[in-house]
């Protein structure tokens, strides 16, 4: 029998990043956005929005390498309603959001801690 693996405070920013990763692609799943907020509470169990932008990094440079659409758009400042400063968004937000919306997720396996980490330290912009 294996032993179930949770995400806890000792798990890496790879890992953590993974963890967002099946957050954000449930909510493009299901058309939704969340704040830095709700995803960390959703993570951490309590506010720690400060601690993202690392763990966003990952995906957002695995989903640059690999031609995927950019999934850490659906995360959005709570008083601005868009991504953190640090996001590219070089296009019109909402269509950057209905290319997300609209990429069958489910089809794809999701990256591995190590993908996302070696992404991130390549971090290439197409």
């Amino acid at each position: 029998m294996t032993t179930v693996r949770r995400f806890n405070p000792q798990s890496t920013q790879e890992g953590r990043a993974l963890q967002a990763w099946q957050i954000l692609i449930s909510a493009a799943m299901n058309r939704q956005i969340h704040t830095y907020k709700k995803l960390s509470i959703l993570m951490f169990g309590h506010q720690a929005s400060r601690v993202l932008g690392g763990i966003l990094g990952n995906i957002a440079f695995y989903c640059n390498e690999n031609d995927l659409p950019p999934l850490t758009v659906l995360v959005v400042n709570s008083e601005t309603g868009l991504p953190g400063e640090k996001i590219p968004v070089s296009e019109d937000l909402n269509s950057l959001r209905e290319t997300v919306y609209n990429f069958n997720w489910y089809d794809i396996y999701p990256p591995t801690e190590q993908e996302l980490k070696d992404a991130n330290e390549r971090k290439l912009f197409k």
